[in-house]
């Protein structure tokens, strides 16, 4: 991606539309309460052959100083400086208002280029406020309606000296197999945006007393020793129970979202408050999704009996999470940086065991002596026979075993299996299939 794009503007004027629509999907809530998006969310941005990185802001508004809005305003303002072009947006059907000549004339005295785009002008519904948009000084508006997909044109020319300017890139984009994809999930006010911020060095989410500031997940690209991670900090999670407005459940679901396409999810817990039946509960989902979880216990400062608090919690992750043994388990302070620095080398170890392949020969070396040492019992006086296994799939891992009969294979010696094979292969901490097909062993000679 050659140049870097701003989408600014005040609340309500369709940002989070443009920017869905320049990336291709829903990624940032759009809702008709002003004032959704609060950090500012990037992507690729993409017209035509064109491509670019694309910063969705809050919406630009007067805000009392170490107020949430003014931290808002900080967002804008970096996003701005690490802008090549911004693209000020108006509402073409409200018509231009005081906020917008305001913001109009900071934008004019700033070094960022500036692209007026008058949005919602589908049909002749924004014609006045185009009329009204010249008064603004910052010459010929782009006139489109983001939500119908009109004038998406007439941006790409507006947006296409700027990528010669910035000399194009002929380095291809990473696939998805070379990022480490790594959430962070939690209850609302846990610390999940300052420990994002902690990992980055970086004041790169807005955080705050405020209990759910962050709504939309928020996504930053960072390198950890030459790795390439995509970190995404998630709003807080409450039992669905409560989830009863609107804008909660969008940002509910979009959590859930960000859950399904990461590898490694931290699942951050508040170590001055006994864990909540919630958070153990998603820590089973994530295991059983496939997902490998990371448990960290944050403002661990702050806590008066540490060994007790860590007792209680491994015996409660023993009782929660008894398919996945060994889960790592980080103690630290977002807010001070102790302990942090622990937390990476285990979200990459962990990964590691993620990715595990083991050969063939290898599994069946340790099958045979698994079953010699723990014969399968028997079933209706018939002993159960396992002749062969192979792994199908990394991510997590996945293994087939080829069994005589497997519906009579009992469930704890598939556990004892499952355990055998985490203690044999070094998988602690990470999920582990484990299917029973029924079958001959497939490759061997007829």
């Amino acid at each position: 991606m050659s140049f870097n794009v701003a989408i600014v503007g005040r609340p309500n004027v369709g940002k989070s539309t443009l920017f869905n629509r320049l990336v291709g999907r829903r990624a940032a809530i759009v809702a008709e309460t002003p004032g959704v998006t609060r950090d500012r969310r990037e992507g690729e941005g993409r017209i035509g052959p064109l491509r670019f990185r694309l910063i969705d802001t809050a919406g630009l508004e007067q805000a009392a100083p170490d107020s949430l809005g003014a931290r808002m305003m900080d967002q804008t303002g970096r996003a701005l400086r690490e802008a090549d072009v911004a693209l000020l947006l108006v509402d073409g059907r409200a018509g231009i208002t005081a906020g917008d000549e305001h913001f109009a004339a900071l934008l004019r005295r700033a070094e960022t280029p500036v692209i007026l785009v008058v949005n919602k002008c589908e049909g002749l519904a924004g014609s006045g406020g185009i009329a009204e948009s010249y008064a603004l000084g910052l010459g010929d508006p782009v006139i489109i309606s983001a939500e119908h997909n009109e004038g998406i044109n007439l941006l790409y020319e507006a947006l296409a000296p700027f990528e010669a300017e910035g000399g194009g890139s002929d380095e291809p984009a990473p696939s998805r197999r070379d990022i480490l994809h790594l959430a962070i999930v939690g209850r609302p006010n846990v610390g999940k945006s300052t420990l994002l911020n902690r990992l980055v060095g970086d004041e790169r989410v807005i955080t705050g007393p405020e209990a759910g500031i962050t709504r939309d997940s928020v996504t930053v690209e960072w390198m950890f020793k030459g790795r390439r991670i995509e970190l995404v900090d998630t709003a807080g999670l409450r039992r669905r129970a409560r989830v009863r407005e609107n804008l909660e459940k969008l940002s509910s679901s979009d959590t859930r979202a960000s859950l399904g396409r990461a590898e490694v999810v931290v699942l951050l817990f508040d170590a001055t408050e006994p864990p909540a039946k919630q958070d153990l509960n998603i820590a089973n989902s994530l295991a059983e999704e496939g997902r490998a979880p990371v448990i960290v216990m944050n403002k661990w400062d702050l806590v008066e009996e540490p060994q007790g608090v860590m007792q209680d919690m491994l015996i409660r992750l023993e009782h929660v999470l008894p398919q996945i043994r060994g889960v790592p388990l980080v103690t630290c302070s977002a807010l001070t940086g102790q302990g942090c620095k622990k937390l990476m080398p285990a979200v990459l170890d962990v990964y590691g065991k993620w990715n595990t392949r083991v050969s063939t020969s290898r599994l069946n070396r340790w099958l045979s002596q698994a079953t010699e040492d723990h014969p399968p019992p028997l079933a209706s006086g018939r002993r159960v026979k396992i002749r062969y296994i192979t792994q199908v799939k990394a991510r997590p891992p996945t293994f087939a075993a080829f069994v005589s009969r497997p519906e009579a294979l009992a469930d704890s010696y598939r556990r004892y299996l499952v355990n055998s094979l985490r203690a044999e292969f070094g998988l602690d901490g990470v999920p582990i299939r484990l299917l029973m097909r029924k079958g001959k062993n497939p490759y061997a000679k007829k």
